[in-house]
């Protein structure tokens, strides 16, 4: 029962301070699923992520679905998709209410600039240590790689990162399985 109460927490508080959505999410579950809690290591986590990113729909709900049947089955699965979705859709019926009375207010404009750049930070980090894992696993060359191409291919190509994603995905399944 207290692994369900863990799950419940670690997802509600991530999900509840997960302002903008599943990726401003993905910091704050990396943070209760591997540092807090330990249920996965940082290189479970980012395979996890990876695959998530790969598959339909929004990443938060997957992570959640993923490390909640790992820790508590059927139950945890549950248990964790609750404490994600609960607390977006409360929030998201509550905030239009009070934005559609305040909407031309400074402060409420002022306050949707100011988290924005605490959540790219947050990014930034995940990124860095996700980046890491890459190049230990990797090599320097294979990362610096595959980002450059992925770059170039997004910016200059517009490929839709779904299609990079899958490429990348085979590239690792196929060409690297030693890891």
């Amino acid at each position: 029962m207290n692994i369900l109460i863990a799950l419940l927490a670690a997802f509600f508080i991530a999900n509840l301070l997960g302002y903008g959505g599943g990726p401003a999410s993905i910091p704050l579950m990396y943070q209760e699923v591997v540092d807090r809690y330990h249920w996965l290591t940082n290189t479970e986590f980012s395979k996890m992520l990876a695959l998530g990113n790969a598959l339909p729909g929004p990443i938060a709900t997957k992570i959640a679905a993923y490390v909640g049947y790992d820790i508590g089955g059927w139950v945890g699965l549950l248990v964790a998709m609750f404490a994600t979705v609960v607390p977006s859709a409360v929030a998201l019926i509550l905030l239009l209410k009070l934005l559609q009375r305040h909407r031309q207010s400074k402060v409420v404009k002022g306050m949707t600039l100011l988290v924005q750049p605490v959540i790219a930070i947050m990014m930034v980090i995940l990124t860095w240590e996700m980046g890491r894992d890459s190049v230990v696993s990797l090599g320097v060359i294979q990362t610096v790689g595959i980002g450059l191409i992925s770059l170039v291919a997004m910016t200059k190509f517009k490929v839709h990162p779904a299609i990079l994603i899958s490429i990348a995905f085979a590239y690792g399944g196929l060409v690297v399985p030693h890891i």
